[in-house]
């Protein structure tokens, strides 16, 4: 299988999404002048040009993208070449209305901005492979190729009457029979059975709540489509070039896909990112998708997009002050990226997307972004031989499952404020204040090979996870699960005593009596810190629990806030984030697992990736950090010994 090592080869790949269709062609050379001047070393050509390769059905226009092919070659620069299906042009909707998806209100999403497609319609199938297999055999042998990108953000949701038809037919696969769906999904409340296939549909707006397994294998349904249009293609340009790897760019912890089973089907497992540079905590944020990308890649990775300064889909879009988007690139590079591109080079003049920034903003050559952008790409070519393919080693796995975050979040739950992404955030975020090193891992994956293993929260878990989880155990793992874990069956079934038998006697929970959700900004107190979100009534084993942690006060006096029993830690509310990140930081300790560094000062940053250690400053003042022995800083050829300074969002990529 072809790898991203394949494409960068000792090199960081660096530069973004070029839509030269947007301009005069006269433009392109003093596009391809900047480029160089930039470092630019890969273009992605073609994400949205779809109307622009076939203007009318069955045309095919490929003049401008083979001068563009030729250009990007000669200036020697690398194409990523994007099939143009996530945009279809008007005339496809237009001729064929059945492309266009419904929302749950049936109400048809028109063309005029983008994704407005069906993922279920044979017509839009069959026009997206016809273009994606003229562009494959016309560019396969073409020099300036050097990967391919299929379609862009697959995000669409389609409760229209063929999604219908393909739901049934999805049904009829997991299920086998009408009677095992209306087991699976407890159709006897409400009077929901069904008595033919033609009579279950999308989970369409509903009176009252939605039944929540519909709505759960819905949200299964909707991912397992959406990857077969993605394979569809994939194994289209794979027969022309099955030397070149083949990827699909995910949005950050996006709940429609289970990225778990597409990163199977991916050489290159790409991402874009964008956090808000008014967000305080916007580093831990884009650090948790950059250790999940890379867990799923299993390896390094591709930063597909991400603003070189402000977007333009927030209430309010910030810029990035000066020095922020070098540090949160290189940020990226030390948690395992081989790539970092952007969204987009020129910054557009018309258009949806005019204030989202470009390599090259509205100010042109001599504006800060692109003077920044300059030096950033500099640098990453002087640093790229250093770190590309470098492995960063993990002792500590989360666990995160997009079943369990599906079923959660179900409308009927006992707490909107309950979100999985943010309890998600704050486990670790514990962990990264830490500067522990962690992957994450699915609960069915082999843990074997981490000493720690968190579970934030799995709503849901299959019997096969769980027996995981229990094996982990035995086979000396340390195990800590936050609340609600275990609840449910993989049919959103509550299992019998409110968490499951086998993990209650783990974590020597004797009952669980009820769980005590809080209100927001609520918070419990416990011995030593206070809780927020959640607390539940456990009743312990007192012969088989070795460690107790009581609430204080309040109906939940004296039961325990934290168990442990053995290597299992069970947390039954969401710690205040210095009271978690103790509770972690001493649970990692008494497992063997060290941090990065020691001693690293507040808002600074240390990940070691292969023999390289990256110190990133977080903050607007400088800092200096302690250091054991002599290093070399690979970005300013300078050696440090006993202490380095780095100055505002100042970063160091230090080696022996």
């Amino acid at each position: 299988m072809p790898q991203l090592s394949d494409t960068t080869r000792g090199r960081i790949l660096f530069g973004g999404d070029y839509n030269p269709e947007q301009w005069p062609e006269e433009t392109w050379a003093e596009d391809v002048r900047l480029m160089r001047d930039a470092g630019v070393n890969s273009v992605t050509l073609g994400v949205f040009s779809w109307a622009k390769l076939e203007p009318e059905p069955g045309a095919r226009e490929f003049g401008w993208l083979d001068r563009l092919m030729d250009l990007m070659h000669g200036s020697g620069i690398g194409v990523v070449l994007a099939t143009p299906t996530s945009s279809p042009p008007p005339w496809l909707g237009r001729l064929h209305p059945d492309t266009l998806p419904r929302d749950a209100d049936g109400r048809i999403e028109w063309w005029g901005g983008r994704q407005h497609f069906s993922h279920s319609s044979a017509v839009y199938r069959h026009h997206a492979a016809a273009i994606t297999e003229a562009l494959a055999a016309r560019y396969a042998g073409h020099p300036a190729l050097t990967m391919w990108h299929i379609n862009n953000e697959y995000c669409t949701f389609d409760y229209g009457d063929e999604a219908a038809v393909a739901f049934r037919r999805w049904l009829r696969a997991r299920y086998g029979t009408l009677d095992a769906l209306n087991s699976a999904w407890g159709t006897a409340f409400w009077s929901q059975g069904y008595d033919t296939w033609d009579g279950v549909l999308p989970p369409r707006h509903a009176h009252y709540l939605n039944n929540p397994t519909h709505v759960l294998d819905f949200r299964r349904f909707t991912s397992d489509m959406l990857l077969e249009c993605y394979t569809a293609e994939r194994d289209i340009v794979r027969r022309h070039t099955p030397h070149l790897p083949v990827t699909t760019n995910f949005m950050p912890l996006w709940v429609g896909q289970d990225a778990w089973r597409w990163s199977e089907e991916e050489d290159v497992v790409s991402v874009d990112l964008y956090p808000d540079p008014r967000d305080p905590l916007a580093a831990q944020s884009a650090a948790l998708i950059q250790d999940l990308t890379r867990s799923q890649a299993r390896g390094p990775w591709m930063l597909m997009e991400q603003a070189a300064g402000p977007v333009n889909w927030r209430g309010v879009n910030h810029p990035k002050p000066r020095g922020l988007n070098r540090l949160w690139s290189l940020q990226a590079v030390a948690r395992g990226a081989d790539a970092v591109c952007y969204f987009q080079w020129r910054q557009s003049r018309q258009g949806a997307e005019k204030f989202h920034s470009g390599m090259l903003s509205h100010a042109g050559e001599r504006g800060r972004t692109f003077q920044e952008v300059k030096q950033l790409g500099a640098e990453l070519a002087r640093i790229g031989s250093e770190v590309t393919g470098g492995h960063i080693a993990a002792d500590i796995a989360i666990l995160h499952d997009w079943d369990a975050w599906w079923a959660g979040a179900q409308d009927g739950r006992l707490s909107t404020e309950v979100d999985h992404t943010e309890v998600l955030r704050a486990w670790h975020r514990a962990l990264w204040e830490s500067h522990l090193a962690t992957d994450f891992a699915h609960p069915g994956h082999d843990l074997s090979a981490y000493t720690l293993v968190i579970v934030p929260q799995l709503y849901l878990l299959t019997d096969t996870a769980i027996d995981n989880l229990l094996s982990y155990v035995r086979g000396g793992g340390t195990l800590v699960c936050g609340f609600l874990t275990g609840i449910a069956d993989e049919d959103d079934r509550v299992r019998p005593g409110g968490m499951d038998a086998r993990l209650r006697e783990l974590f020597g929970i004797r009952t669980l009596h009820e769980w005590w959700p809080l209100d927001a900004r609520e918070t419990v107190e416990c011995e030593g810190f206070r809780g927020t979100l959640w607390s539940e009534e456990i009743e312990p084993e007192d012969d088989t629990v070795d460690e107790v942690i009581p609430y204080k006060g309040g109906e939940l006096d004296g039961l325990p806030a934290v168990l442990r029993t053995g290597r299992s830690w069970y947390v039954s509310t969401l710690p205040e984030p210095h009271a978690l990140r103790a509770l972690l930081a001493r649970v990692a300790d008494g497992a063997g697992v060290r941090p990065v560094l020691d001693g690293v000062p507040a808002g600074v940053e240390a990940v070691r990736r292969g023999e390289s250690l990256f110190l990133l400053n977080h903050g607007r003042d400088p800092v200096t950090v302690e250091l054991p022995g002599t290093r070399r800083d690979v970005l300013t050829d300078v050696t440090v010994e006993g202490e380095i300074t780095l100055g505002r969002y100042g970063v160091a990529v230090l080696r022996p």
